[in-house]
């Protein structure tokens, strides 16, 4: 545990059950929120036997959260006082328990994989019309309709596939990821079990508030109206394809809540990183920061600009100057990130290349429960038996306990993994090399692993690195070529400071003049025209940037 700050110490004082805390990244939201829990319980606000939800956005979110309340409530009040889920879980069980309300079985099968995006495979549909069928479907689920409303709406909409696809689902008891909220929302309308959660739940916990859709916020507040704590920042909302509206929640939020703790100090990150963040907040609208203790930060930390010829070149400097960080300090985490997993190959054909360890968070025998359940089903396997079964997926689904699980991440992860196992075991690698291949699962995780991460800035938000190496900032790229409106680009700006906040002592954001397109032809690329903010913060470049690395102390930054 830490001494908490002014403002962490107001949310744990907080004495009403409602509150927004306004918290850009690195300014200890998590720990607040830990504390928040911690108070609540020690001032009896809830008493047992009811508990305290805390709803996250996905599994390593969880994993962070439950992390820091293990240090403040313990590992037996956690598990007897506190639930933490991610939304679809949430919805997940509230279906399991409640479908027969609206007339459902609660026998449908929790989604593990993108129902839509493969029906949309089957039919064979190109990337646009792809596009348009998740939109068409996301936008009829995002309200509270019932199956037969979703036909209507569709066929108002005159979406034709998307109504193919949907139809298609209801006839097979399917289940897609946009119905497990829309299932929640339509049980919870009725009265008699919102009163059972709201009985069960003497408060609600809700990690970034940004992200939330107007239905999953509707959602939360027939289980915890003026009894939820939101915490978030809108400078980091970049979920609009989910229907995130930060705007719209924000403004229902502050109506909501009866009192607002802004944080504006840094305890993540160097002041060079902050001076990035910084410069790109007339485009993200974030709050100004600062860092809480800058004279702690060998040399200031640090902020870099590299260009480079062609991808090549840069995924090889890049993976250079990992390599090297790693050389001075074993301990060191870096986080490689681009906009999209495929600007980022370049750097993954290069590391694999070299035979540089590295773990891809695209991966689901990285998340930290997957990985646990798959060492555990892997250390007692009976290879005999799965050599004998005629269904060797369903005898892995079967003894690794993957229909007991409800979260769908965890559902899609565990499947995933089960994959991965079984091609590696047909290929006629042990049981016990695979389960040596699993580096997270035990004491340690994702977010505490030292080494070299690749990830996207979606999939990394919410966590911390060491070093920060944003690739790709290319026009088309960074902004994405599919951006055209102002909030579109705006968000955009958001992704990109996103991925640059999660660096503790230093960023660097690297560009190519050109890139390769999926055909193999190389295409002429202008840089992101976000950089011309970042030269505000006095970027380092060139042989200068080369320096840096030389002259620092990096016994300082070990320790730090």
């Amino acid at each position: 545990m830490i001494t908490p700050t002014v403002a962490q110490a107001q949310i744990r004082d907080h004495a009403e059950p409602d509150l927004l805390v306004v918290a850009p990244a690195g300014c200890g939201k998590t720990e607040a929120l830990a504390l928040r829990v911690q108070g609540m319980l020690e001032r009896g606000d809830v008493t047992a036997p009811r508990k305290i939800l805390v709803v996250t956005f996905s599994n390593r979110a969880r994993d962070n959260i439950r992390e820091r309340l293990k240090s403040y409530v313990g590992p037996t009040q956690l598990r007897d006082r506190v639930w933490v889920v991610n939304f679809h879980g949430l919805s997940a069980r509230i279906i399991r328990a409640h479908a027969n309300v609206i007339g459902l079985s609660a026998d449908l099968p929790i989604p593990e994989r993108d129902v839509t995006g493969d029906a949309c495979q089957k039919r064979d549909l190109d990337f646009n019309l792809t596009g348009r069928v998740k939109e068409a479907l996301r936008d009829a689920k995002l309200e509270p309709r019932t199956d037969a409303e979703v036909d209507a709406f569709l066929v108002a909409q005159r979406e034709t596939d998307a109504l193919e696809i949907e139809r298609e689902r209801v006839a097979n008891s399917l289940l897609a990821y946009e119905d497990l909220p829309r299932l929640a929302e339509l049980i919870l309308a009725n009265d008699t079990v919102a009163r059972l959660y709201r009985a069960h739940f003497g408060a609600v916990i809700v990690d970034e508030f940004q992200d939330l859709t107007p239905q999953q916020l509707r959602i939360v507040n027939r289980i915890g109206y003026k009894r939820t704590t939101f915490a978030g920042d809108l400078a980091q909302g970049i979920y609009s394809f989910t229907g995130a509206k930060p705007l719209e929640v924000s403004a229902a939020i502050e109506t909501e809540c009866s009192e607002k703790i802004t944080f504006a100090d840094s305890h993540r990150s160097s002041p060079a990183v902050l001076a990035a963040v910084n410069a790109l907040a007339p485009l993200t609208n974030g709050v100004e920061l600062t860092a809480a203790a800058p004279e702690s930060w060998p040399s200031g930390g640090m902020l870099g600009i590299a260009a480079f010829e062609d991808v090549q070149a840069e995924a090889n400097w890049v993976v250079s100057i990992a390599e090297a960080i790693l050389n001075h300090s074993a301990t060191q985490r870096i986080g490689i990130m681009a906009r999209t997993a495929g600007r980022r190959r370049f750097i993954e054909e290069v590391l694999t290349k070299r035979g540089t360890e590295f773990m891809r968070w695209d991966d689901g025998v990285l998340d930290t429960d997957t990985a646990r359940m798959m060492r555990a089903m892997l250390s007692q396997f009976d290879l005999n038996g799965y050599q004998k079964a005629m269904d060797k997926p369903a005898f892995l689904r079967q003894i690794s306990g993957l229909e007991s699980l409800l979260e769908t991440d965890s559902r899609k992860n565990l499947a995933d993994a089960l994959s991965w196992c079984g091609d590696l075991l047909r290929e006629g690698v042990s049981p016990a090399e695979i389960r040596g291949r699993i580096r997270v699962g035990d004491d340690s995780t994702l977010i505490t692993l030292p080494g070299i991460h690749l990830l996207t800035g979606h999939v990394g938000k919410g966590q911390q690195f060491d070093w920060a190496m944003v690739v790709g900032a290319e026009d088309g790229v960074l902004p994405d070529f599919r951006s055209t409106t102002d909030e579109e680009r705006a968000e955009e700006a958001r992704v990109f400071s996103v991925m640059l906040s999660r660096a503790r002592h230093g960023a660097i954001v690297s560009y190519s003049a050109t890139v390769p397109t999926w055909a193999g032809d190389l295409k002429g690329k202008a840089p992101s025209p976000f950089l011309k903010y970042l030269e505000r913060a006095n970027p380092l470049a060139g042989d200068a940037l080369i320096q840096w690395f030389k002259n620092v102390d990096w016994e300082q930054i070990a320790a730090r």
